[in-house]
C-alpha cells in the first residue's frame, strides 16, 4: 500500500513559546519526532506534504479572523517551520511539497487530493498541531475520500489537552483510524 506523510502546520507561530497562538510545550515536546518520522517517509521514499496555513493581515473574510489573534501571516516569520524541521525541510526541498492552505483541513480548497490520487496513495500517516483542529479536520476529510489513516500519537500536540484526548479517541473510534 502506497502511503504519504502529512506534516501539518508545524511553524514557530503554532510551537515556538513566544508564537502568535502556540500550543507551547506539548507543541515542543514532539519536534524530535516530527523531525525523525519526516526523515524516515523522505528516506523511504515516500511522499511528504507539508500542509501549512497561511493567512492575511487583517483579513475581513476569513472565519478565523474573529476566532483566534493574527497568525501565520503571509511573509512572517511565524510561518516558517519550528525548529529543526526548517532545516530538514531545506534540506530535502526537492522531496517535500510545501502546500499552502487557509482552512483547517489540507483537503479543503488546495491540490492535496489530486497529488494524492496521481501517485495512487492510498494510506495517510498524519503529524503536526493542533491534534483537535487542523489534524482532525484534516483526518475527517481523509476519511471521507477514503485514505486509511495513521496518526502517529507521539507526533501531534495541542495547547488544549481535552480536546487533544478527545481528538485521539475519535480517530480511533469514529473514523477507524490507527493511532500508534
Amino acid at each position: 500500500m502506497k502511503k504519504a506523510l502529512l506534516v501539518v502546520d508545524y511553524t514557530v507561530d503554532f510551537v515556538a513559546p513566544d508564537g502568535a497562538l502556540t500550543c507551547g510545550e506539548p507543541g515542543q515536546a514532539i519536534e524530535q519526532a516530527v523531525c525523525s518520522l519526516t526523515e524516515e517517509f523522505v528516506g523511504n521514499g515516500d511522499f511528504v506534504v507539508m500542509p501549512v496555513d497561511l493567512h492575511e493581515p487583517d483579513d475581513p473574510f476569513h472565519p478565523e479572523t474573529k476566532l483566534f489573534p493574527p497568525h501565520n501571516i503571509r511573509g512572517t516569520d511565524g510561518r516558517k517551520l519550528y525548529g529543526r524541521l526548517q532545516a530538514v525541510y531545506e534540506r530535502h526541498i526537492d522531496q517535500i511539497v510545501w502546500m499552502d492552505k487557509t482552512r483547517y483541513s489540507a483537503f479543503a480548497g488546495t491540490r492535496l487530493e489530486i497529488l494524492l490520487r496521481e501517485r495512487n496513495i492510498e494510506e495517510l500517516h498524519i503529524i503536526g498541531v493542533c491534534t483537535d483542529i487542523c489534524v482532525l479536520h484534516t483526518a475527517v476529510d481523509a476519511y471521507n475520500k477514503g485514505y486509511q489513516i495513521v496518526v502517529h500519537e507521539k507526533a501531534v500536540a495541542s495547547f488544549d489537552d481535552a480536546g487533544h484526548r478527545y481528538a485521539l479517541r475519535h480517530f480511533e473510534t469514529t473514523l477507524g483510524a490507527k493511532v500508534q
